[in-house]
């Protein structure tokens, strides 16, 4: 339909505002949350309209006037629009009034005059003013005024949420807000878009993105360097300065800063820190001691140094010994980001979480693969073991690295918990390892040809650096000793260049297998990465949903074959449970100390101090404390050896410590700062004065490190995870039964009733399932069921049968004990194919016509019951004309499509 005059001048105008930032919407379709809107047909007094009623931060500021394009903008129309500036409703709320700005448009040309000037007259415009703009030209001072509206292409749903909401939170006043995204939404973007924005459109200069480790930061600045979302397409560091800090030393012009929260304390307080100190140690970094600034007088940076702060991971960095760091740019805003909040990241961010985009709707949405949990259990990952009599073992004194070849005098029971802490057994992991490979081709892609050169990308979770060698070792020697030296290799904060190790595993072939400890356990992005190998165990919630994130991410088909050759597509990945750490429940707490926990000094320190006369309240209480968790797990040897070498017995320091506290002696006798103590002094004498003491004491807090040779284990069960099976099986037939009698597809298999289950009732079906449960996804149910009951269920093999629609209605048979097996009607196409010609024809098919319906059987097993209008949307017209010509009718072909359909998709 062509339209009328000033329909085509309303388009160009409709156009000219969104290029400049504006929303344009009815206004029954208008919302506060817009920050700059033009309303269409706004309402005025008198039941007068403005054609644009233009609005900033929802306060009318102008109004936009369009005539057809045949119409000159003459002085009539001018005196018409300004008429409309002083006929505002009541309920409006506006900048001035009358309203400032006056703006004239017949698609082609565009007039503007600014009314607080009395002498103004209208000017021509090439372009529509932008929010800032108009701002600016008003004299708002507001400090998020100018952004525009925020367009959504080239973003994720959940990233324009997070945008908008974080920018209606700012408006409003607030101070900090918390962007929850799972891992893989795109965190990095997002706040590429949100720096961009507010450098761009607001009065901020510098931004801060403070990350937890430096190698996050050398990929945020890379991420910074790819963005192209700008108005001009140009990348975000060729717009604005960008400083990825490797000195103690920020540039004045630099608008986007990139570091360490460690980085960033030694720039605000001149102190020098190599590029290697902020890197990730085999301890998290929050459990050292709290950081104190010096006097804001003595500081490198002002408090305002910084307008916005972006904390990347902010579960992990902003507690404990380093908050108040952030806290110093208290005039800041702060933002951020994390895919699992904790009840700390919560209350630092006052609660403010303006989107929380969940692992599980991003698996629903199809940005994440969801995973199945393998097990594999020995005996003494399950039960510990004994160090037997006579066994011969090497021991590792673990502050002095010092060896010593022993042999056990008695029996010694060890626990779980001890394995690769205190006690190696490397016949343990050889026996995990050895298990895990002979399931790769066995049970996990028992589709793919067996090729360890191929081995899936697999990444493994080490208790420690010491361990990570071990299982190196073993890999390399016993589980895989015909492969290149490149196929298995660590990457912890020891072993190099971790930047390209990780680099060379998200692409290299011959790169199968990584260990790590935390270093690629969060905020690290491997794609082609498909299986997670937990060697150790996990009890924070937080951690673990950040280590299982690492092999969520999706790939494509050709990228993953490129650098996994026998690799068909990544629709999940599998996380192998070698400890039990899916099987307990976790502790919701972040890994790092809470804010408010007091100083947590590394005991070596800690003596040190008191040694010299600090003997304050919260370091006699740190003591006694540590005094007595040494003593618990002390041997009657070591306690004796201590009360040799102190005179005193570690428990009973420890007691004398707590009862001076709970008696009140050192209430009367206080801590004086550079004064005698000597009360004080005298509790923790022993130490203080026998140095041998206190290094027996830093050896046995340290530990002994027993290396078994080899030792001994068995394995006792390896497989999918039942559990996990029942849960997922329990509520997918819960939701079935709740539904069989709503949902068409569902009413039919339940009640027999013979009508055609077609394309549009599965593909509804299947929505509806992802939407209730991000794990009803037809792979995910029926490795469930085959989890459960392996003697009924056939597993799905071929792209064809993986991806076939009708595997819906077998799920739904099974549920209602329709059959007693399950198996894809694919697998069975062609056999029942050749029952139909048998059973159902008149006459031998010729060529022509067997061919055709081999085609419309293939659709049939794979997406349901089809009519010819459905084939002429799968197949087109002119195969629905070779399809009536080859059998002389429509009426012949309606009934074989009935017939195909009822036969091919029967039970």
């Amino acid at each position: 339909m062509s339209l009328l005059p000033e329909q085509r001048a309303r388009v160009k105008i409709d156009q000219m505002l969104r290029r400049a930032g504006w929303s344009v919407v009815r206004r029954e379709a208008y919302t506060p949350t817009l920050s700059a809107v033009a309303i269409e047909e706004g309402l005025l007094q008198g039941n007068q309209e403005a054609d644009y009623l233009l609005f900033l931060e929802g306060k009318a500021i102008g109004v936009l006037e369009a005539k057809k394009e045949s119409t000159a903008l003459s002085e009539v129309v001018a005196s018409q629009a300004e008429r409309y500036t002083q006929a505002l409703l009541p309920f409006y709320q506006f900048w001035e009034t009358p309203l400032p700005l006056v703006y004239l448009s017949n698609g082609n040309e565009l007039l503007f005059r600014n009314q607080k000037d009395p002498e103004s007259t209208y000017q021509p415009l090439s372009k529509m003013h932008t929010p800032k703009q108009m701002a600016e030209l008003v004299g708002i001072e507001l400090p998020f005024v100018g952004l525009p509206t925020l367009a959504p292409k080239g973003l994720r749903a959940c990233q324009y949420e997070a945008i908008t909401h974080l920018e209606a939170s700012f408006r409003s006043g607030c101070q900090r807000a918390l962007i929850v995204l799972a891992t893989g939404a795109g965190k990095t973007f997002t706040a590429c878009l949100i720096a961009y924005r507010f450098l761009t459109y607001t009065k901020m200069r510098r931004v801060l993105f403070l990350v937890d480790r430096n190698n996050l930061g050398r990929q945020a600045a890379g991420e910074f360097g790819d963005f192209r979302l700008t108005e001009t397409g140009d990348s975000f560091n060729t717009i604005y300065l960008t400083d990825r800090l490797t000195s103690n030393t920020v540039s004045p012009h630099a608008n986007l800063v990139i570091c360490t929260i460690q980085r960033l304390f030694a720039v605000i307080s001149g102190q020098e820190l190599r590029d290697s100190d902020d890197d990730e140690g085999e301890a998290d970094d929050t459990d050292g001691p709290e950081v104190y600034l010096p006097e804001t007088s003595a500081l490198c940076l002002p408090p305002d140094f910084f307008d916005l702060i972006i904390v990347d991971e902010c579960h992990r960095s902003i507690y404990g010994r380093w908050r108040k760091v952030l806290e110093y740019f208290d005039s800041a805003r702060v933002i951020g980001l994390t895919a699992t909040p904790g009840p700390e990241t919560m209350a630092f961010f006052g609660n403010n979480r303006v989107v929380n985009y969940t692992l599980e709707r991003s698996i629903a949405d199809g940005i994440n693969v969801d995973h199945r949990v393998y097990s594999i259990e020995t005996a003494v990952t399950t039960a510990g073991g004994v160090i037997g009599e006579g066994e011969a073992y090497r021991e590792i004194t673990l502050r002095t690295q010092a060896e010593a070849e022993c042999v056990a005098t008695q029996e010694t029971p060890y626990l779980p918990t001890a394995l690769d802490r205190s006690i190696v057994n490397p016949e343990q992991i050889r026996i995990v390892l050895e298990a895990f490979k002979s399931a790769v081709y066995t049970e996990l892609y028992p589709e793919r040809t067996p090729d360890f050169a191929s081995l899936p990308k697999t990444l493994i979770f080490a208790k420690s650096d010491a361990h990570a060698d071990r299982i190196v070792e073993i890999l390399r020697t016993q589980i895989f000793p015909d492969q290149c030296p490149e196929f298995v290799q660590k990457i912890t904060y020891s072993a190099g260049n971790t930047d390209e190790l990780i680099r060379n595993f998200r692409q290299e072939k011959a790169f199968r297998i990584a260990v790590t400890v935390t270093l690629v356990a969060t905020g690290t992005d491997v794609k082609p990465l498909e299986i997670l190998l937990f060697m150790r165990d996990v009890n924070s919630e937080t951690l673990y949903v950040q280590m299982r994130g690492r092999g969520c991410r999706t790939i494509s088909d050709e990228a993953l074959r490129n650098v996994t050759p026998n690799a068909h597509s990544k629709d999940l990945f599998y996380l192998v449970d070698a400890v039990g750490v899916t099987k307990h429940a976790m502790s919701g707490e972040p890994t790092e100390r809470a804010a408010g926990a007091g100083p947590n000094l590394p005991l070596e320190q800690l003596l040190e101090q008191i040694t010299h006369g600090h003997v304050i309240d919260s370091h006699l209480r740190l003591l006694a404390g540590r005094l007595a968790r040494i003593n618990n797990k002390a041997t009657e040897e070591q306690r004796t050896r201590f009360f040799m070498l102190s005179g005193v017995e570690m428990k009973e320091l420890s007691s004398s410590l707590f009862t001076a506290f709970d008696n009140g002696t050192l209430t009367s006798h206080p801590f004086i700062v550079n004064g005698p103590n000597l009360e004080r002094k005298a509790l923790v004498a022993p130490l203080t004065h026998n140095p041998e003491a206190r290094e027996w004491l830093l050896i046995l807090n340290r530990g002994f490190l027993k290396i078994l040779q080899p030792g001994s284990d068995a394995l006792i069960s390896q497989g999918f995870s039942v559990e996990e099976a029942r849960e997922t099986t329990n509520a997918f037939e819960a939701w079935v039964q709740e539904h069989r009698d709503r949902e068409t597809a569902l009413r039919i298999i339940a009640q027999h009733t013979g009508e055609p289950i077609t394309h549009a009732m599965l593909v509804d079906l299947a929505q509806k399932l992802q939407q209730a449960n991000f794990r009803f996804q037809v792979s995910t149910l029926w490795a469930a069921y085959h989890t459960l009951h392996p003697n009924r269920v056939t597993p799905l093999t071929g792209a064809d049968e993986r991806e076939a629609l009708t595997n819906l209605i077998q799920l739904i048979r099974f549920v209602f004990n329709t059959t007693e097996k399950l198996h894809s009607l694919v697998s069975y196409a062609a056999q029942r194919f050749e029952l139909w010609c048998g059973q159902m024809q008149q006459g031998v098919l010729t060529s022509i016509q067997r061919t055709i319906v081999l085609q419309i059987t293939n659709y049939i097993i794979c997406n349901g019951a089809c009519s010819r209008k459905d084939l002429v949307e799968i197949h087109g017209r002119q195969f629905v004309m070779e399809t009536v010509s080859a059998f002389h009718s429509p009426q012949r072909v309606d009934a074989i499509l009935d017939s195909l359909s009822h036969f091919m998709l029967a039970v």
